[in-house]
């Protein structure tokens, strides 16, 4: 099974590549720190930390995760972040309360 296909963007990533990919942006955007296969692993992915790993691995040849060290984690590019928000960011409709204070 391959997870890149021949064309560029959100659609080159097969279904595990996207979600892993979608919680290791949301982890990274909530602790500002490069983000482990073991800390998705136990983040409820139901897949071990080497299947992440290669995942990861993969991400990171198509230029969306980079790694800052070596034993750091992995962290996204800016090409990450931005088909991430223009993809795979959920935005829902806003309530009364949130419309108020707009």
């Amino acid at each position: 099974m391959s997870l890149l296909y021949p064309s560029p963007g959100l659609a080159t990533l097969d279904a595990r590549a996207r979600d892993i990919f979608r919680r290791m942006v949301e982890t990274y955007l909530e602790t500002g720190e490069p983000v482990g296969s073991h800390t998705l692993s136990r983040a409820g992915l139901d897949l071990s930390p080497a299947s992440i790993r290669n995942t990861m691995q993969a991400l990171t040849q198509a230029g969306l995760l980079a790694s800052p060290h070596t034993s750091a984690g992995r962290a996204p590019t800016h090409a990450g972040l931005r088909l991430f928000v223009d993809g795979l960011l959920e935005v829902g409709d806003i309530g009364q309360e949130e419309r108020r204070e707009i």
